[in-house]
């Protein structure tokens, strides 16, 4: 007896609860038998979702939550992040999940009508300009701040914290004021022959931009501490660092794109446009063809989805370069903060080359010869990009959200999610396209305007007066040949 009772004393606590559930003069038991459900329910339930679950063709019912303590125990170990017939390699169910969804034609005509109403909103604000765009990008950027602030946001322990989520977008708004204040000290110094009262208005506050930016931090971090409260340490902490990997995130690529933005619009539609390209045609072919699963973070991701994504987005970026270099509107670079029409020399990059066409196709052709613009070749670097290695941050989205075990960052975009979905590929893209323009692109160097700027603001009268003196006397022994 003794022997018995230490055996029972050392069990678990949820198996002696199971045990108290499985038996049939049980509380819980006889409640049940009184309310008319049949005898044995617990056990002939859990019967029932071990012949379900053991059956080698029985369908799941992965949205069930069993109602037993040993079915609920196995649920529990059960993997949920990937339906298991894409574990087991079944060629026959994974056609069935990729081919036979009965709703997928509904949701294909939601995501089509909102891709329309997104294409042509984004054609208005590029026909605005510049500043318009740049506009567009801070929206952008405070939707996907919000979609991941509220990621991790727990309701119930934020009662007890008023005013933590304001301390997030003090954060947000002091690093927006940082990165943009110093791409607008950029532009703002070609502004002031144009405009000599916003230069005086705004070149105090970008002097000192650096110094308010570092306060405006400091006066948040001692916010955060003066609020920290007892046993919310970890959940206070965890948001801190939270909040600076978004910030991290979303400015990064942010600033990237801007500064493409500013180097011609073309440098930002072409590499945009060709992500846009990439996902309509990863989701038509996989749509269609798709039988292959390309990767168990996303289990209807195809490898004919990705094949025909990568050559029909190699293919368009040659056409789409081609067709937007033709405007001075987009490959002229804005160099001041006005929102007038852009005149420039489109410079060798947008000037059409001729190539003769072989002698058996001209033969056949109106045209003996083609005219490529020499942006197109850099095109194809941006097209094998955008096809190849940007879907991996969708990856990476994807990743995350089964982690977090979510479908989607937001809901703002029928059909397709939040903006955090949306922006997944677009950040990586963004980031490469600086780097390849300003490696490849650009020349780096400096202009007239820059270089006044920076006498005008760094030296002195008679320092002024100084460099005044010396420039005349180099221009003065230039002039006779002496230097």
């Amino acid at each position: 007896f003794r022997f018995s009772t230490t055996i029972i004393q050392t069990k678990k606590p949820d198996v002696l609860e199971m045990e108290k559930d499985l038996n049939q003069n049980s509380p819980r038991i006889r409640k049940l038998r009184d309310n008319g459900y049949p005898p044995n329910t617990p056990t002939s339930r859990m019967n029932n979702n071990n012949q379900r679950d053991n059956h080698p063709n029985s369908p799941r019912d992965y949205n069930h939550t069993p109602s037993s303590p040993t079915a609920r125990l196995r649920w529990r170990n059960r993997s949920n992040e990937i339906p298991a017939e894409v574990k087991r390699g079944n060629a026959s169910n994974v056609r069935n999940l990729l081919l036979g969804d009965k709703n997928k034609y509904r949701s294909m005509w939601i995501r089509t009508c909102s891709s329309l109403w997104m294409l042509g909103g984004v054609f208005f604000i590029i026909y605005m300009g510049h500043l318009y765009i740049w506009a567009m990008v801070v929206g952008i950027q405070i939707f996907m701040a919000k979609e991941l602030f509220f990621l991790l946001r727990r309701a119930h322990e934020e009662r007890r914290l008023p005013g933590f989520r304001l301390l997030n977008w003090h954060f947000f708004f002091t690093a927006m004021l940082f990165v943009y204040g110093r791409i607008l000290q950029q532009q703002l110094v070609n502004t002031v022959s144009s405009d000599r009262f916003i230069y005086k208005l705004v070149s105090g506050l970008i002097k000192y931009q650096m110094v308010i930016c570092y306060f405006l931090y400091i006066a948040g971090f001692m916010w955060f501490i003066l609020t920290l409260k007892k046993k919310m340490y970890k959940y206070q902490f965890g948001q801190y660092a939270w909040t600076h990997m978004i910030l991290i995130v979303v400015f990064t690529q942010s600033s990237f794109t801007v500064a493409n933005i500013f180097e011609g619009i073309f440098w930002f539609l072409l590499p945009a446009a060709l992500i846009a390209m990439n996902d309509v045609a990863a989701y038509f072919f996989g749509f269609y063809f798709g039988k292959t699963p390309l990767i168990k973070l996303s289990p209807k991701k195809t490898w004919e989805g990705f094949i025909g994504a990568s050559v029909a987005t190699t293919i368009s970026a040659f056409l789409f370069a081609n067709v937007l270099g033709q405007f001075q509107w987009l490959t002229c670079p804005r160099k001041d903060l006005s929102t007038g029409w852009l005149h420039c020399d489109p410079g060798p990059l947008f000037r059409p080359e001729y190539y003769p066409l072989p002698t058996w196709i001209a033969s056949f052709s109106p045209w003996k010869e083609i005219s490529i613009l020499p942006v197109q070749w850099h095109a194809f670097s941006l097209g094998l990009f955008a096809s190849v290695i940007a879907p991996f941050g969708g990856f990476f989205a994807s990743g995350f959200k089964r982690a977090f075990k979510i479908k989607d960052f937001g809901d703002s975009i029928p059909g397709h999610g939040g903006f955090t979905d949306r922006m997944d590929c677009q950040m990586v893209m963004a980031i490469f396209a600086y780097i390849y323009i300003q490696s490849f692109i650009v020349h780096q160097d400096y202009s007239v305007e820059m270089i006044l700027d920076h006498i005008s603001r760094s030296l002195g009268h008679e320092e002024q007066k100084m460099l005044y003196a010396k420039l005349g006397d180099i221009l003065r022994h230039k002039l006779q040949g002496g230097f």
